[in-house]
Protein backbone atom coordinates (compact mmCIF):
# COMPACT_ATOMS: atom_id res chain seq x y z
CA UNK A 1 0.00 0.00 0.00
CA UNK A 2 1.33 3.59 -0.86
CA UNK A 3 0.25 5.58 1.91
CA UNK A 4 -0.29 9.85 1.77
CA UNK A 5 1.57 10.24 4.67
CA UNK A 6 4.21 8.26 7.11
CA UNK A 7 4.68 10.18 10.13
CA UNK A 8 7.49 8.64 12.36
CA UNK A 9 7.11 9.83 15.98
CA UNK A 10 3.71 9.56 18.09
CA UNK A 11 3.97 12.63 20.38
CA UNK A 12 2.11 15.71 20.55
CA UNK A 13 3.74 16.98 16.61
CA UNK A 14 3.16 13.31 15.61
CA UNK A 15 -0.51 13.03 16.87
CA UNK A 16 -1.19 16.91 16.09
CA UNK A 17 -0.06 16.44 12.13
CA UNK A 18 -1.87 12.86 11.96
CA UNK A 19 -5.52 14.13 13.30
CA UNK A 20 -5.33 17.30 10.84
CA UNK A 21 -4.17 14.86 8.14
CA UNK A 22 -7.04 12.17 8.41
CA UNK A 23 -9.39 15.27 9.09
CA UNK A 24 -8.47 16.61 5.45
CA UNK A 25 -8.98 12.63 4.17
CA UNK A 26 -5.11 11.45 3.70
CA UNK A 27 -4.44 7.59 4.34
CA UNK A 28 -1.94 8.35 6.98
CA UNK A 29 0.24 5.71 8.96
CA UNK A 30 1.63 6.73 12.53
CA UNK A 31 5.13 4.93 13.36
CA UNK A 32 5.97 5.17 16.81
CA UNK A 33 9.43 3.80 18.05
CA UNK A 34 8.46 2.90 21.95
CA UNK A 35 5.13 0.83 23.35
CA UNK A 36 2.71 3.90 23.85
CA UNK A 37 1.71 7.20 22.76
CA UNK A 38 3.00 10.48 24.12
CA UNK A 39 6.99 10.99 23.55
CA UNK A 40 8.30 13.18 26.05
CA UNK A 41 4.88 12.99 27.71
CA UNK A 42 4.62 10.25 30.24
CA UNK A 43 1.71 9.63 32.59
CA UNK A 44 2.68 6.50 34.81
CA UNK A 45 -0.53 5.18 37.07
CA UNK A 46 0.51 3.58 40.34
CA UNK A 47 -0.68 0.35 41.89
CA UNK A 48 -2.87 2.85 44.14
CA UNK A 49 -4.59 4.20 41.39
CA UNK A 50 -3.18 7.59 41.36
CA UNK A 51 -0.80 9.00 38.87
CA UNK A 52 2.80 10.96 38.20
CA UNK A 53 3.64 13.16 35.24
CA UNK A 54 7.21 11.76 34.65
CA UNK A 55 7.78 13.95 31.41
CA UNK A 56 5.89 17.19 30.56
CA UNK A 57 2.71 18.01 32.26
CA UNK A 58 1.81 21.93 32.14
CA UNK A 59 -0.07 24.27 30.27
CA UNK A 60 -0.68 27.77 30.80
CA UNK A 61 -2.49 30.96 29.83
CA UNK A 62 -1.87 31.80 25.59
CA UNK A 63 -1.15 27.97 24.90
CA UNK A 64 -4.59 28.02 23.12
CA UNK A 65 -4.29 25.25 20.88
CA UNK A 66 -3.61 22.60 24.13
CA UNK A 67 -6.73 24.05 25.66
CA UNK A 68 -8.72 23.73 22.80
CA UNK A 69 -7.96 20.11 22.10
CA UNK A 70 -7.98 19.65 26.29
CA UNK A 71 -11.57 21.21 25.84
CA UNK A 72 -12.92 18.76 22.27
CA UNK A 73 -11.86 15.68 24.30
CA UNK A 74 -13.76 17.23 27.39
CA UNK A 75 -10.54 16.91 29.54
CA UNK A 76 -10.17 19.15 32.81
CA UNK A 77 -7.29 21.29 33.90
CA UNK A 78 -6.94 22.53 37.82
CA UNK A 79 -4.40 25.00 39.19
CA UNK A 80 -0.89 24.15 39.91
CA UNK A 81 -1.24 24.23 43.90
CA UNK A 82 0.77 27.40 44.67
CA UNK A 83 -1.15 28.81 47.98
CA UNK A 84 1.12 29.82 50.99
CA UNK A 85 4.39 30.26 51.40
CA UNK A 86 7.37 29.26 48.99
CA UNK A 87 11.05 28.36 50.30
CA UNK A 88 14.35 29.58 49.50
CA UNK A 89 17.53 27.53 50.29
CA UNK A 90 20.01 29.98 49.37
CA UNK A 91 23.59 29.64 50.76
CA UNK A 92 23.27 27.24 53.46
CA UNK A 93 19.72 29.44 54.69
CA UNK A 94 16.27 28.84 54.72
CA UNK A 95 13.76 31.49 54.11
CA UNK A 96 9.52 31.49 53.40
CA UNK A 97 8.59 34.03 51.57
CA UNK A 98 5.12 35.28 50.14
CA UNK A 99 4.56 35.99 46.67
CA UNK A 100 6.88 35.64 43.80
CA UNK A 101 9.61 38.23 45.03
CA UNK A 102 12.17 35.84 46.81
CA UNK A 103 14.01 37.74 50.19
CA UNK A 104 17.36 38.69 48.34
CA UNK A 105 19.38 41.62 50.20
CA UNK A 106 18.13 44.76 48.45
CA UNK A 107 21.26 45.33 46.08
CA UNK A 108 20.73 41.25 44.92
CA UNK A 109 17.08 41.97 44.08
CA UNK A 110 18.13 45.67 42.34
CA UNK A 111 20.11 43.35 40.27
CA UNK A 112 17.94 40.22 39.69
CA UNK A 113 15.12 42.21 38.69
CA UNK A 114 17.34 44.07 36.18
CA UNK A 115 18.57 41.37 34.34
CA UNK A 116 14.75 39.95 34.03
CA UNK A 117 13.59 43.65 32.75
CA UNK A 118 16.20 43.78 30.59
CA UNK A 119 16.02 40.09 28.60
CA UNK A 120 12.33 40.60 28.36
CA UNK A 121 13.02 44.17 26.58
CA UNK A 122 15.87 42.10 24.03
CA UNK A 123 13.57 39.74 23.40
CA UNK A 124 11.00 41.38 22.32
CA UNK A 125 13.23 42.49 19.28
CA UNK A 126 13.50 38.80 18.29
CA UNK A 127 11.93 37.69 14.84
CA UNK A 128 10.32 34.42 15.91
CA UNK A 129 9.72 32.90 12.45
CA UNK A 130 13.48 33.70 11.39
CA UNK A 131 15.54 34.19 14.53
CA UNK A 132 18.64 35.00 12.61
CA UNK A 133 17.26 38.41 11.13
CA UNK A 134 16.42 39.80 14.52
CA UNK A 135 18.23 42.69 14.86
CA UNK A 136 21.95 41.97 16.14
CA UNK A 137 21.85 38.45 15.92
CA UNK A 138 24.95 37.56 15.11
CA UNK A 139 26.14 39.30 18.24
CA UNK A 140 23.99 37.20 20.53
CA UNK A 141 24.42 34.58 18.94
CA UNK A 142 28.41 34.74 19.53
CA UNK A 143 27.89 34.67 23.13
CA UNK A 144 26.62 32.38 25.66
CA UNK A 145 23.17 33.32 28.02
CA UNK A 146 26.20 33.11 31.01
CA UNK A 147 28.03 35.52 29.05
CA UNK A 148 25.37 37.81 28.90
CA UNK A 149 24.87 36.92 32.70
CA UNK A 150 27.95 38.27 33.53
CA UNK A 151 28.19 41.15 31.50
CA UNK A 152 24.65 42.24 33.42
CA UNK A 153 24.49 41.48 36.71
CA UNK A 154 27.19 42.54 39.50
CA UNK A 155 25.73 40.50 41.56
CA UNK A 156 27.25 37.26 42.11
CA UNK A 157 24.04 36.30 44.41
CA UNK A 158 21.67 37.52 41.45
CA UNK A 159 23.56 35.49 38.86
CA UNK A 160 23.66 32.42 41.28
CA UNK A 161 19.61 33.26 41.41
CA UNK A 162 19.22 33.93 37.83
CA UNK A 163 21.02 30.75 37.25
CA UNK A 164 18.37 28.50 39.06
CA UNK A 165 15.88 30.18 37.15
CA UNK A 166 17.21 29.79 34.35
CA UNK A 167 18.64 25.96 34.14
CA UNK A 168 14.51 25.72 35.68
CA UNK A 169 13.49 27.11 32.10
CA UNK A 170 15.95 25.82 29.52
CA UNK A 171 17.50 22.31 31.26
CA UNK A 172 21.12 22.98 30.25
CA UNK A 173 23.64 25.15 31.95
CA UNK A 174 24.01 28.87 30.58
CA UNK A 175 27.43 28.56 30.06
CA UNK A 176 25.69 26.15 27.27
CA UNK A 177 23.22 28.18 25.60
CA UNK A 178 22.86 30.66 22.47
CA UNK A 179 21.93 34.12 24.11
CA UNK A 180 20.21 34.23 20.69
CA UNK A 181 18.07 30.95 21.25
CA UNK A 182 17.75 32.35 25.09
CA UNK A 183 16.09 35.03 23.71
CA UNK A 184 14.11 33.64 20.77
CA UNK A 185 12.82 30.99 23.60
CA UNK A 186 11.67 33.44 26.19
CA UNK A 187 9.75 35.27 23.16
CA UNK A 188 8.38 32.21 22.36
CA UNK A 189 6.89 31.90 25.65
CA UNK A 190 5.55 35.48 25.72
CA UNK A 191 8.21 36.72 28.45
CA UNK A 192 11.02 35.36 31.27
CA UNK A 193 8.35 35.88 34.00
CA UNK A 194 5.96 33.80 32.57
CA UNK A 195 8.41 30.77 31.97
CA UNK A 196 8.95 31.13 35.51
CA UNK A 197 5.76 31.12 37.54
CA UNK A 198 2.71 29.46 38.31
CA UNK A 199 -0.08 32.14 38.27
CA UNK A 200 -0.44 33.45 34.82
CA UNK A 201 2.66 31.71 34.17
CA UNK A 202 4.09 28.00 32.06
CA UNK A 203 3.55 26.03 35.21
CA UNK A 204 -0.45 27.59 36.05
CA UNK A 205 -2.50 24.66 35.05
CA UNK A 206 -2.21 20.18 34.89
CA UNK A 207 -4.24 18.18 33.25
CA UNK A 208 -6.64 15.70 35.42
CA UNK A 209 -5.97 12.04 34.57
CA UNK A 210 -2.32 13.66 33.74
CA UNK A 211 -0.76 14.88 30.58
CA UNK A 212 -0.77 12.02 28.78
CA UNK A 213 -4.17 11.25 29.14
CA UNK A 214 -4.82 13.78 25.77
CA UNK A 215 -2.54 12.09 23.41
CA UNK A 216 -4.36 8.48 24.68
CA UNK A 217 -7.37 10.02 23.37
CA UNK A 218 -5.94 10.81 20.15
CA UNK A 219 -4.27 7.98 19.81
CA UNK A 220 -7.66 5.95 20.15
CA UNK A 221 -8.88 7.93 17.06
CA UNK A 222 -6.08 6.83 15.59
CA UNK A 223 -6.03 2.91 15.81
CA UNK A 224 -6.39 1.80 12.62
CA UNK A 225 -3.46 4.20 11.65
CA UNK A 226 -1.31 3.84 14.54
CA UNK A 227 1.86 0.86 14.73
CA UNK A 228 3.78 1.06 17.93
CA UNK A 229 7.27 -0.87 18.91
CA UNK A 230 7.99 0.81 15.39
CA UNK A 231 11.48 2.12 15.07
CA UNK A 232 12.72 3.67 11.25
CA UNK A 233 16.11 3.12 11.01
CA UNK A 234 16.26 4.15 7.65
CA UNK A 235 14.50 6.53 4.48
CA UNK A 236 14.77 6.03 1.14
CA UNK A 237 13.23 8.83 -1.12
CA UNK A 238 13.36 9.37 -5.10
CA UNK A 239 11.37 11.70 -7.14
CA UNK A 240 7.90 9.99 -6.72
CA UNK A 241 7.67 8.79 -2.97
CA UNK A 242 9.45 7.92 0.07
CA UNK A 243 9.67 4.74 2.24
CA UNK A 244 10.66 3.90 5.66
CA UNK A 245 12.40 0.94 7.17
CA UNK A 246 12.38 -0.71 10.71
CA UNK A 247 13.26 -4.45 11.86
CA UNK A 248 10.57 -6.89 9.88
CA UNK A 249 8.86 -3.87 7.94
CA UNK A 250 9.26 -2.00 4.59
CA UNK A 251 6.50 1.09 3.72
CA UNK A 252 6.03 3.57 1.41
CA UNK A 253 3.82 6.87 1.16
CA UNK A 254 4.09 10.67 -0.70
CA UNK A 255 5.07 12.19 2.30
CA UNK A 256 6.94 12.12 5.36
CA UNK A 257 6.88 13.77 8.70
CA UNK A 258 10.03 13.05 11.03
CA UNK A 259 7.88 14.71 14.47
CA UNK A 260 11.10 13.40 16.90
CA UNK A 261 14.31 15.37 18.04
CA UNK A 262 16.67 16.57 15.84
CA UNK A 263 19.32 14.30 17.88
CA UNK A 264 16.88 11.18 17.01
CA UNK A 265 16.24 12.51 13.24
CA UNK A 266 20.37 12.53 12.71
CA UNK A 267 20.19 8.83 13.87
CA UNK A 268 18.25 7.43 10.52
CA UNK A 269 20.14 6.74 7.81
CA UNK A 270 18.99 8.37 4.44
CA UNK A 271 19.52 6.90 0.75
CA UNK A 272 19.65 10.90 -0.74
CA UNK A 273 22.35 12.90 1.91
CA UNK A 274 20.20 15.57 3.86
CA UNK A 275 21.12 18.98 3.11
CA UNK A 276 24.42 19.85 4.34
CA UNK A 277 23.02 22.67 6.40
CA UNK A 278 19.84 20.16 8.05
CA UNK A 279 22.58 17.54 8.98
CA UNK A 280 24.69 20.29 10.81
CA UNK A 281 21.65 20.74 12.70
CA UNK A 282 21.02 17.67 13.78
CA UNK A 283 24.40 17.28 14.59
CA UNK A 284 24.74 20.70 16.75
CA UNK A 285 21.60 20.75 18.79
CA UNK A 286 21.64 19.23 21.87
CA UNK A 287 18.85 17.95 24.46
CA UNK A 288 18.36 19.39 28.07
CA UNK A 289 19.64 17.07 31.38
CA UNK A 290 16.73 16.39 33.53
CA UNK A 291 15.53 13.93 35.87
CA UNK A 292 11.95 14.40 37.54
CA UNK A 293 12.05 12.85 41.06
CA UNK A 294 9.22 12.07 43.03
CA UNK A 295 8.38 11.65 46.87
CA UNK A 296 4.78 10.65 47.58
CA UNK A 297 3.23 10.96 51.35
CA UNK A 298 -0.12 9.88 53.01
CA UNK A 299 -0.87 13.80 52.55
CA UNK A 300 0.54 16.87 51.59
CA UNK A 301 2.07 17.45 55.24
CA UNK A 302 3.32 21.19 54.04
CA UNK A 303 0.20 22.69 53.20
CA UNK A 304 -0.90 22.45 57.02
CA UNK A 305 2.13 24.25 57.41
CA UNK A 306 1.34 27.08 55.40
CA UNK A 307 3.82 26.00 52.62
CA UNK A 308 2.80 25.45 48.99
CA UNK A 309 6.02 22.97 48.26
CA UNK A 310 7.17 25.32 45.40
CA UNK A 311 11.11 25.49 46.65
CA UNK A 312 14.41 26.85 45.06
CA UNK A 313 17.73 26.32 45.94
CA UNK A 314 21.41 26.47 45.19
CA UNK A 315 22.43 23.33 46.67
CA UNK A 316 22.38 19.72 46.11
CA UNK A 317 20.92 18.05 43.24
CA UNK A 318 17.54 19.16 43.53
CA UNK A 319 16.83 22.62 42.23
CA UNK A 320 13.15 23.61 42.51
CA UNK A 321 10.41 21.62 43.98
CA UNK A 322 6.53 21.89 43.20
CA UNK A 323 3.28 19.85 45.15
CA UNK A 324 2.60 17.48 42.49
CA UNK A 325 -0.59 16.38 44.76
CA UNK A 326 -3.44 15.20 42.93
CA UNK A 327 -5.96 17.88 42.30
CA UNK A 328 -8.09 15.76 45.35
CA UNK A 329 -4.98 16.36 47.58
CA UNK A 330 -5.91 13.11 48.99
CA UNK A 331 -1.92 12.43 48.87
CA UNK A 332 0.81 14.38 49.09
CA UNK A 333 3.10 14.08 46.13
CA UNK A 334 6.42 16.56 45.75
CA UNK A 335 8.03 16.85 42.53
CA UNK A 336 11.65 18.37 42.64
CA UNK A 337 13.81 18.58 39.05
CA UNK A 338 17.32 17.54 39.23
CA UNK A 339 18.98 19.86 35.95
CA UNK A 340 21.72 20.28 33.91
CA UNK A 341 25.11 19.59 35.07
CA UNK A 342 23.20 18.69 38.53
CA UNK A 343 21.02 15.94 36.34
CA UNK A 344 23.83 14.47 34.77
CA UNK A 345 25.83 13.54 38.06
CA UNK A 346 22.62 12.41 39.80
CA UNK A 347 22.42 10.22 36.81
CA UNK A 348 25.74 8.35 37.75
CA UNK A 349 24.53 7.40 40.81
CA UNK A 350 22.71 3.97 41.59
CA UNK A 351 19.17 3.89 42.34
CA UNK A 352 19.94 3.75 46.20
CA UNK A 353 21.85 6.48 46.08
CA UNK A 354 19.81 8.89 44.21
CA UNK A 355 16.78 8.01 46.33
CA UNK A 356 19.00 8.77 49.35
CA UNK A 357 19.85 11.94 48.12
CA UNK A 358 17.20 13.68 46.66
CA UNK A 359 15.49 13.12 50.03
CA UNK A 360 17.72 14.80 51.64
CA UNK A 361 17.02 17.44 49.24
CA UNK A 362 13.29 17.15 50.23
CA UNK A 363 14.50 17.27 54.11
CA UNK A 364 16.57 20.15 54.00
CA UNK A 365 13.54 22.19 52.78
CA UNK A 366 10.80 20.35 53.90
CA UNK A 367 12.19 18.50 57.41
CA UNK A 368 11.95 15.13 58.76
CA UNK A 369 8.82 14.38 57.93
CA UNK A 370 9.93 14.50 54.15
CA UNK A 371 12.40 12.13 54.77
CA UNK A 372 10.28 8.93 54.52
CA UNK A 373 7.93 8.78 52.02
CA UNK A 374 5.23 5.83 51.00
CA UNK A 375 6.83 5.93 48.01
CA UNK A 376 9.98 7.07 45.88
CA UNK A 377 10.31 7.13 42.12
CA UNK A 378 12.96 9.44 39.60
CA UNK A 379 12.98 9.04 35.88
CA UNK A 380 15.69 10.12 33.45
CA UNK A 381 15.30 11.54 30.08
CA UNK A 382 19.00 11.15 29.37
CA UNK A 383 18.70 7.16 29.49
CA UNK A 384 15.28 7.64 27.53
CA UNK A 385 16.18 5.90 24.13
CA UNK A 386 13.86 7.95 21.94
CA UNK A 387 14.07 10.97 23.55
CA UNK A 388 17.72 11.34 24.88
CA UNK A 389 16.70 14.60 26.94
CA UNK A 390 14.55 16.71 27.79
CA UNK A 391 13.18 19.23 27.52
CA UNK A 392 14.32 20.14 24.35
CA UNK A 393 16.91 20.23 21.51
CA UNK A 394 18.96 23.65 22.89
CA UNK A 395 20.38 25.69 20.17
CA UNK A 396 24.37 26.00 21.12
CA UNK A 397 26.25 29.50 20.35
CA UNK A 398 26.61 30.31 16.32
CA UNK A 399 23.30 27.93 15.66
CA UNK A 400 20.90 29.67 14.77
CA UNK A 401 22.37 32.23 12.58
CA UNK A 402 24.71 29.26 10.46
CA UNK A 403 22.15 26.67 9.94
CA UNK A 404 18.82 27.96 11.92
CA UNK A 405 16.90 28.46 8.86
CA UNK A 406 17.11 25.23 7.60
CA UNK A 407 15.00 23.63 10.83
CA UNK A 408 11.82 23.70 9.12
CA UNK A 409 12.60 23.59 5.40
CA UNK A 410 10.98 20.14 3.91
CA UNK A 411 14.28 17.95 2.69
CA UNK A 412 12.40 16.24 -0.75
CA UNK A 413 9.83 14.86 0.63
CA UNK A 414 10.54 15.02 4.35
CA UNK A 415 8.68 17.79 6.45
CA UNK A 416 9.78 18.41 9.57
CA UNK A 417 7.87 18.71 12.87
CA UNK A 418 8.53 18.18 16.88
CA UNK A 419 8.10 21.48 19.09
CA UNK A 420 11.88 22.58 18.48
CA UNK A 421 10.67 23.49 14.72
CA UNK A 422 7.83 25.89 16.60
CA UNK A 423 7.82 29.43 16.77
CA UNK A 424 5.30 30.10 19.58
CA UNK A 425 5.86 28.08 22.80
CA UNK A 426 8.87 25.98 21.82
CA UNK A 427 10.26 23.16 24.08
CA UNK A 428 6.26 22.97 25.34
CA UNK A 429 2.89 20.83 24.82
CA UNK A 430 1.43 23.61 23.11
CA UNK A 431 5.21 24.47 20.77
CA UNK A 432 4.49 20.35 19.68
CA UNK A 433 1.01 20.63 19.40
CA UNK A 434 1.36 23.56 16.78
CA UNK A 435 4.55 22.20 15.12
CA UNK A 436 2.00 19.01 13.67
CA UNK A 437 -0.63 21.14 12.67
CA UNK A 438 1.67 23.60 10.72
CA UNK A 439 3.37 20.41 8.73
CA UNK A 440 0.35 19.02 8.13
CA UNK A 441 -0.56 22.25 6.20
CA UNK A 442 2.05 21.81 4.33
CA UNK A 443 1.61 18.42 3.34
CA UNK A 444 -2.34 19.67 3.07
CA UNK A 445 -1.15 22.11 0.11
CA UNK A 446 0.95 19.55 -1.94
CA UNK A 447 -0.93 16.63 -1.99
Amino acid sequence: MLYDVIIVGAGYAGLSAAKKLKEAGKNILVLEARDRVGGRIYTKTLEDGNYVDLGGQWVGPSQDRMYALLKDYNLETFHTYDAGKSLMRFNGKLKAYKGIIPPLPVYTLFSLDAAIRKINKLSRQINLEKPWLSPDANYWDSMTLMTWMEKQMGSKNARLFFQIAAEAIFAVNPAEISMLHALFYTKSGRDFDTLMNIHDGAQQDRIKGGAQVLANKIADELKENLQLNHAVKSIEQDDEKISVRGDNFFIESKKLILAIPPTLAGRIHYNRSLPAQRDQLMQRTFMGSVLKCYALYPKPFWRNRGLNGLCATNEGYISVTFDNSPAAGNIGVLMGFSLANQAKALNELSPEVRKREVLKCFTNFLGEEAAHPTQYLDHSWMDEEWSRGCYAAIMPPGAWTSVGKIITEPCGHIHWAGTETASIWNGYMEGAVRSGERAAEEINSRV
